[in-house]
């Protein structure tokens, strides 16, 4: 708790917003990671995403909020898939205050996440599509197709990116962060050990990173696996079609060409 804490205090801004008081370091670095659900037949490492929710609850989650998250998602097929006790044992752990009446009471599945402490911090919900880490040829997209926007890539990058330089201007301490190229109020936040993992992956900054990275572009986007299946059905129907529409053509057209009539 004391950790916990001490995070938020130190923490001046949100994890991406840093443009008050920055100024430009050096052209920004984006590391191109290989997450498992890149691409069009990826997928999300369901214990990838339970690291990463466990990073956002003990280290982010104290600044940044994700309000547009519902607990019960947490039990939904592609995500994280937390069983049913261990998705309702999560959401008991946090309290929400009733709007209408102003009383506060124990969070059930079908709440949302707190949202931000700060409020220079941004939420986190939608920040993996709202953040782009590749830029191809102008208008062609030639990255975006390969790689994706690179919103994941983007958010390890910048958690990562920190050089160990600083400085105070107006009496805040600002980060060099090559990431993002510029300096940031937001101070370094991971570091060895900083988490436990359940399954014994080993805590490293770059791998509660990628796995933050990862939890969060599930937060952007949840519905991710079954768009893709529904793509790739689309995709295989369009196809069989064409081939039918084809024949059907040759079929109805044989007749009256190469100066055959019936």
């Amino acid at each position: 708790m004391f950790r916990k804490t001490l995070l938020s205090g130190l923490a001046a801004v949100g994890l991406l917003a840093m443009g008050g008081g920055a100024e430009a370091a050096e052209a920004g670095h984006v590391t191109d990671f290989s997450f498992s659900f890149e691409g069009p037949f990826g997928s999300f490492d369901q214990s990838q995403l339970q690291r990463g929710l466990q990073v956002y609850t003990e280290v982010c989650s104290a600044c940044h909020g994700l309000k547009f998250v519902a607990y019960r998602t947490l039990a939904d097929p592609g995500g994280p898939a937390l069983s049913e006790e261990a998705m309702h044992a999560f959401a008991a752990q946090f309290e929400v205050t009733e709007l209408a009446t102003g009383e506060t009471r124990v969070a059930a599945p079908p709440d949302h996440f707190a949202p931000s402490n700060l409020p220079n911090a941004p939420d986190l919900s939608l920040m993996a599509k709202a953040r782009a880490g590749f830029h191809g040829p102008a208008g062609l997209g030639v990255n975006q197709i390969l790689h994706g926007m690179g919103g994941p890539e983007y958010i390890a990058s910048f958690v990562t990116g920190f050089t160990g330089e600083e400085k105070v201007e107006a009496g805040v301490t600002l980060y060099e962060n090559h990431a993002k190229g510029a300096w940031v109020a937001m101070n370094p936040v991971l570091s060895d050990g900083l988490v436990t993992y359940a399954d014994g992956t080993v805590a490293t900054p770059e791998q509660m990173a990628e796995d933050v990275a990862a939890f969060l572009m599930w937060t952007a986007e949840p519905k991710m696996m079954a768009r893709k299946q529904a793509g790739l059905v689309a995709v295989l129907f369009l196809a069989g079609l064409t081939v039918l529409l084809y024949l059907t053509n040759k079929k109805i057209w044989l007749p009256y060409k190469g100066g055959k009539h019936a």
